[in-house]
C-alpha cells in the first residue's frame, strides 16, 4: 500500500509553485505556433476544397479553432489554478485507479499521432534518397525513421532537441514558399485558389460540409484540450486574482489568437496544394513544387522539424502514460517501444488518407473525457479541489476500489452516441457526457462517497492560486525550503 501511494506521488506528478511557472504569455504563444505547424493539418485544407471554395474553408477552420482554443483555456485554469497536470486532476472525475482509463486513450491518441508523422518525415527521407541515389521505398525508410526515434528517446539523446526552436519557422517558411508557387501553378492552369471547388454543393450539404471542416478542426486539437493543465500548470499568472480572464490570459491569447491564425494558415496551404496538383499530401506537393538540390534541402528540414516535434509532443507524452499506468515495472524506454509499436500497427499511411473520419471519432471520444473535466471542476467543484487527497491511495477520490463509475458511465454515454453519430462528434461528446457525469455525480456518487470542498466549498481551502495558495505535497515542503503561511502543507 505504501508503494502504491508514493507511486501516486511521483515527483513529476506533484504540483507546481507559483515561483516555478516560467512561460509568459509571449511564450506561449510562440509554443502553440510551433504545436500548430503540423504538416498533417494540410489534409483538413484538401479535403475542404473539394466540397466548398476556400475562403469557407479557412472560415470553419478558424471558427473550429476559436471554439476549441476556448475550451482549452477553460480546462487550462485546473493547471493555472491549481499547479497540477492532466493525470491527477482525472484521479477526481475517474478515480486513483479509474484515472488510467482515459489516460489510456490519450497515450494511443498521442501515438498513433506519432505514427502520422512519422509517415510524412519518411516520406521527405525517402524523396531526398530518390534524388541523391535513385532509392525508392518509403515503407523502408518509415521502418528506419521510426527506430531511429524510439533509439534516440529511450536512451535520452538530447541532440535532436536542438533543432525544435527551428522546427516551427522551418515550416512556416516552407509553406509560404509553397503557397505562392502552388498558387501560380493553379492560375497558370486556369483555376483560382478561392473559387475552385471539385464537387460544388449548397444548402444543407454546404453547412455540413463546413460543420465537417469545424468539428475537424476541434478533433484535431481534443487531446490537447484534455490534458493542456500538464502545460498550463507553467504558465506564468497573478496571485489573488479573481477575475478569470486577467487569470488566465497567458492561456487565452495563445489558445484563441496564435492557434487560430496558425493553424488556418497551414489548412490554407493545403487546401491550395490540392487545387494546384490535385494531391493534399505536403510531401507529394512539395515535390511537385520543387526538384533537384532546392527539393532535396526542403525535405532535409521538413525531418528534422517532424522529428523534434514529433518526439516532444507525440513520442514522449505517449511514452510517459503507458509507463504511469504500467508502474514501476514498466520503465519509460518500455513505454517508447510500446508507442512506437502502435504508432506502425495503425498504419499511419493509411490514416492520413481518411484523416477527417478519423478526427472526428478520436475527438468525440476526447470531447467526452473534456466535457467531464469541465462538469466536474466548473459546476460541481466550482475551482475547488481537495488537492492534497488526489496523493492519497485512501483518500476521498479512492471512491470504490479506485473508480469513480460516475466518470465512467458519463464517458460510455457522451464516447459511444459520439461514435454514433460522428458528424456531430465533438458537440455530443461534450455535452452528454458532461450532462451525464454532472446528474450522476450530483444526485448519486457524490451522496454516497462525500467529497470535502462540496461539503465545506471554502475559498480559502480549496482555491489555489486564486488564494495565493502554492499546494504542498509531502516531501516537497523539504525540498523547497521554507514557504509562506499561506500554503497548504500535507
Amino acid at each position: 500500500m505504501k508503494r502504491t501511494s508514493e507511486y501516486l506521488k511521483s515527483p513529476d506528478l506533484l504540483p507546481i509553485a507559483h515561483r516555478d511557472r516560467k512561460i509568459g504569455t509571449f511564450g506561449f504563444s510562440i509554443m502553440w505556433v510551433g504545436m500548430a505547424v503540423v504538416l498533417a493539418a494540410f489534409a483538413i485544407g484538401g479535403a475542404g476544397v473539394q466540397a466548398m471554395p476556400l475562403p469557407w474553408v479557412l472560415l470553419a477552420s478558424f471558427v473550429g479553432c476559436l471554439v476549441i482554443g476556448f475550451l482549452i483555456t477553460l480546462i487550462a485554469d485546473i493547471g493555472i489554478e491549481h499547479g497540477i497536470s492532466f493525470p491527477v486532476y482525472l484521479r477526481a472525475p475517474f478515480g486513483t485507479l479509474g484515472t488510467h482509463f482515459p489516460s489510456l486513450l490519450r497515450g494511443i491518441a498521442a501515438s498513433i499521432w506519432f505514427g502520422i508523422n512519422s509517415y510524412f518525415g519518411a516520406a521527405a527521407i525517402n524523396g531526398i534518397l530518390n534524388i541523391l541515389t535513385g532509392f525508392d521505398n518509403w515503407f523502408i525508410c518509415l521502418l528506419l525513421f521510426v527506430t531511429a526515434q524510439v533509439i534516440n528517446t529511450s536512451i535520452g539523446i538530447k541532440a535532436i532537441e536542438k533543432f525544435a526552436n527551428l522546427a516551427a519557422p522551418t515550416i512556416i517558411l516552407i509553406s509560404i514558399w509553397m503557397y505562392y508557387t502552388l498558387a501560380d501553378r493553379a492560375s497558370a492552369a486556369g483555376k483560382s485558389v478561392w473559387a475552385w471547388m471539385e464537387n460544388p454543393v449548397s444548402g444543407a450539404a454546404l453547412f455540413a460540409a463546413f460543420l465537417t471542416v469545424v468539428l475537424g478542426n476541434m478533433g484535431y486539437w481534443s487531446t490537447l484540450c484534455a490534458d493542456i493543465s500538464s502545460i498550463s500548470r507553467f504558465i506564468k499568472a497573478p496571485k489573488y486574482e479573481k477575475n478569470w480572464f486577467k487569470r488566465n490570459k497567458g492561456a487565452l491569447v495563445g489558445s484563441m489568437i496564435a492557434l487560430p491564425l496558425t493553424q488556418t494558415f497551414v489548412v490554407a496551404i493545403g487546401g491550395v496544394a490540392y487545387i494546384a496538383v490535385g494531391n493534399y499530401d505536403p510531401i507529394v506537393a512539395l515535390q511537385e513544387a520543387a526538384g533537384g538540390l532546392i527539393l532535396g534541402i526542403l525535405l532535409l528540414m521538413i525531418v528534422f522539424a517532424q522529428w523534434s516535434t514529433n518526439t516532444a509532443a507525440n513520442l514522449v507524452p505517449a511514452a510517459t502514460v503507458f509507463s504511469n499506468i504500467g508502474g514501476p515495472k514498466v520503465p519509460f524506454y518500455a513505454g517508447v517501444i510500446l508507442a512506437g509499436v502502435i504508432g506502425m500497427v495503425t498504419q499511419p499511411w493509411n490514416l492520413f488518407d481518411t484523416l477527417m473520419p478519423f478526427l472526428l471519432i478520436s475527438g468525440g471520444l476526447l470531447s467526452a473525457i473534456v466535457g467531464i473535466l469541465f462538469a466536474d471542476y466548473y459546476l460541481l467543484r466550482k475551482r475547488r479541489v481537495n488537492v492534497p487527497d488526489l496523493y492519497e491511495q485512501a483518500g476521498q477520490y479512492s471512491y470504490y476500489l479506485g473508480v469513480n463509475w460516475a466518470g465512467v458511465i458519463a464517458w460510455a454515454i457522451g464516447g459511444g452516441a459520439s461514435v454514433a453519430f460522428s458528424n456531430y462528434s465533438f458537440i455530443v461528446g461534450f455535452l452528454l457526457s458532461a450532462a451525464s457525469y454532472y446528474l450522476l455525480s450530483k444526485y448519486w456518487w457524490f451522496r454516497k462517497y462525500k467529497q470535502a470542498e462540496l461539503e465545506d466549498p471554502s475559498d480559502e481551502k480549496y482555491l489555489g492560486i486564486t488564494a495565493g495558495r502554492d499546494w504542498i505535497i509531502g516531501g516537497q515542503e523539504a525540498a523547497r525550503g521554507t514557504e509562506s503561511q499561506e500554503q497548504a502543507t500535507v
